[in-house]
């Protein structure tokens, strides 16, 4: 008997069902049990073909290719007493033993132990590893040191309890590799053919890697002379598939970080050594998954797309169309993308309305502060702006707060939407597709032309609401009657709406510029948006918005003085203004430089929070109500990003499978 395991296996069954289950979980097995169970002589079972169904999960694990053929491996665990069926007691103990935190390991030494004494012979290994690899795999030597480290050499006698039995199968495949390496290397010269060894990586990790690679291994001898592949590069090959999650993290998280989203293997050697203890890669490990990654096409900075065929065993090329559907694609495509850009117009305007009308009350108090006048007696109305919605709300009433607001919101649904519009379609255009990242220039175009785009929109809005929002004022001191959004339209005529149009370029042209790049940055960096998955609170969205608003909405302020004079009907007195420059020079003389800031902290209070609810809105709408046909971005779905089985039990399952497949990838399908 093994002094670190010494029950039989009855036992196991037994200390599997420690493990407190509760009733839930068994009413849950239960259906399970039922509904793919098969009646044989009046009792329900599980054959192999049902119990497959029932605990399988429905489609491929993240990072595996594991189907039902090795699923059918699990059968003979549960299969105690090997009569080809599973009863609802052998189910409910091989379910319970799933529940175990080392289930995995567990069950492969429940199937390793035959004879269910509660140890495994060196007879019993032999006998059980023989059946599984069948009689065209690269042998292996039962007799060599490493064999006998574990089960002794003294007749036989030492057995492997469970402690012990998973400590071998953990350096198993090392063994693997050195001996099978050591049978192909016939002439005993330390090099191998690529054929051979493309053999010795399909037996023990094939089902690690993607067809891709499979089909690429036997290149690895191109990255050295002679043609060969050499001990030290299958071995390194063997420790990049044995820490392909370490290899997954560094890829991530340097890609992450890096400007470009690229990364070098200067740059994924540099982040593995700063950013782990002991982990550290050889450059020839580093070298290998650069040269399966970048796919012979020469690239020394790769994104984390270029790694996918190597990090997830699914990963299959990417559709290329037919020459002939190729011009229909491209009218699908076009037309997907109309009405894509139609859907986030129409989201745009919502939001648009609803950041408009959270503000609107201060949008009217900086109107009013940017255009009073200092030069004539009795025209300073207000000392501040304190003291302008004071006077407001005394002369006007609440409701002045929203004098001009339906103009406002008629104008202000195609300007937000065109703007954020234009700007999501040429990030669009101009983003890579493999790193999703875009050049800061093309940031600050994206953001200019949503800028230059919107004021088709913005001008004949905005002179009809100044006047509006300035009038009431006018109409308690001098006495005269209000005039109605549609007079003032039929005054001004179709020139006159967009007087004042090079001053509105000028601010929101660089407005849009600043805001839209600060936004995405500070959602990036600050916020580490998208990061290991991670998406933001409506907190955190809310707050990158009105951070970014803030230099937008201060520095294009003069723009915003000067338009404001241009819009606004000038009274008896007031200076008059021939154009943008004029009004930028008459300001300055008459009044000072600081009066080209006029409004400003009431500009930031009000652009800041509209942008910030109008962008939470826009968004919060876009994962809401997502367009259905949407070009979804290419992933590389691992276990990293995949939310995985919530079912402990399939995720130890699938750990079962795998340490016995790292025996060979055909283990269960020969025995």
């Amino acid at each position: 008997m093994s002094r670190d395991h010494p029950t039989a296996a009855a036992d196991l069954g037994v200390a599997s069902h420690l493990v407190s289950v509760p009733e839930t979980e068994l009413k849950r097995w239960r259906r399970i049990f039922e509904t793919n169970a098969k009646t044989v002589e009046g009792v329900k079972y599980l054959d192999t073909e049902s119990f497959v169904k029932a605990i399988a999960p429905q489609g491929d694990l993240a990072g595996t290719k594991l189907g039902s053929a090795q699923y059918a491996i699990l059968f003979r665990v549960a299969d105690t007493k090997r009569r080809g069926l599973v009863s609802w007691e052998d189910f409910t103990v091989f379910e319970t033993l799933l529940k175990r935190p080392d289930a995995d390991y567990w069950i492969a030494f429940q199937y390793f132990d035959v004879d269910q004494s509660g140890n495994i012979s060196f007879e019993e290994f032999k006998n059980v590893f023989s059946a599984n690899i069948g009689p065209d795999a690269i042998p292996f030597d039962f007799n060599s040191d490493w064999v006998r480290l574990y089960l002794g050499k003294r007749n036989n006698q030492h057995v492997l309890g469970y402690n012990e039995f998973s400590q071998l199968m953990k350096g198993l495949q090392k063994e693997r590799v050195r001996q099978a390496f050591r049978h192909l290397d016939t002439d005993q010269d330390g090099f191998i053919s690529p054929e051979e060894f493309k053999k010795i990586i399909l037996e023990i990790s094939g089902h690690k890697l993607s067809d891709s690679v499979i089909q690429r291994l036997p290149t690895l001898c191109t990255l050295t002379p002679g043609q060969r592949v050499s001990y030290a590069e299958v071995v390194a090959f063997h420790n990049v598939i044995r820490e392909m999650d370490m290899v997954e993290r560094i890829i991530r998280e340097s890609t992450q970080h890096s400007k470009d989203g690229r990364i070098s293997q200067s740059d994924f050697l540099d982040y593995a050594a700063k950013h782990s203890r002991y982990s550290l890669f050889t450059p020839m490990e580093a070298g290998i998954i650069f040269h399966f990654a970048s796919r012979g096409n020469g690239s020394s900075r790769l994104a984390l797309l270029d790694f996918a065929q190597l990090l997830d065993p699914r990963w299959t090329p990417p559709h290329e169309p037919l020459l002939e559907h190729t011009k229909h694609v491209t009218a699908k495509s076009m037309l997907n993308d109309t009405l894509h850009s139609a859907y986030s117009f129409l989201l745009g305007g919502i939001a648009g309305a609803f950041g408009a009308t959270i503000v609107y009350p201060i949008d009217m108090v900086k109107t009013r502060m940017q255009n009073q006048r200092t030069t004539v007696v009795g025209q300073v109305l207000y000392n501040n702006s304190i003291d302008c919605v004071k006077k407001i709300l005394k002369n006007e009433g609440f409701l002045g707060f929203y004098r001009g607001l339906a103009p406002q919101l008629v104008g202000v649904a195609p300007e937000k939407a065109i703007k954020l519009t234009v700007n999501d379609l040429v990030r669009g255009k101009a983003m890579d597709p493999e790193t999703g990242r875009i050049k800061l220039g093309w940031e600050l175009a994206a953001g200019g032309m949503a800028g230059g785009c919107q004021v088709v929109f913005t001008n004949p809005l905005e002179i009809v609401k100044i006047r509006l929002q300035i009038q009431g004022e006018a109409a308690k001191v001098h006495g005269a009657k209000p005039k109605g959004a549609g007079l003032i339209i039929r005054e001004l005529g179709l020139l006159g709406l967009y007087k004042g149009a090079s001053a509105c370029l000028l601010r929101d042209i660089p407005f849009s510029a600043i805001y839209f790049p600060a936004y995405a940055h500070l959602k990036k960096d600050i916020f580490h948006d998208g990061r290991n998955g991670k998406q933001l609170s409506f907190l955190e969205t809310l707050s990158a918005a009105a951070l970014a608003g803030m230099p937008a909405a201060y520095f294009t302020t003069p723009a915003d003085v000067v338009k404001t004079r241009l819009q606004a009907e000038a009274r008896k007195g007031d200076t008059h203004y021939k154009g943008m420059t004029d009004a930028f020079v008459k300001i300055y003389k008459e009044e000072g430089f600081r009066a080209l800031f006029k409004g400003g902290p009431a500009r930031v209070l009000r652009s800041s929070p509209q942008f910030g609810f109008t962008l939470l809105a826009y968004e919060t709408l876009g994962k809401t109500f997502p367009y259905p046909w949407a070009n979804k971005p290419p992933q590389v779905d691992t276990a990293f990003t995949s939310q995985g089985l919530d079912d402990m039990s399939q995720i130890r399952a699938r750990s079962a499978l795998r340490i016995l497949l790292d025996v060979h990838g055909d283990f269960g399908r020969k025995a």
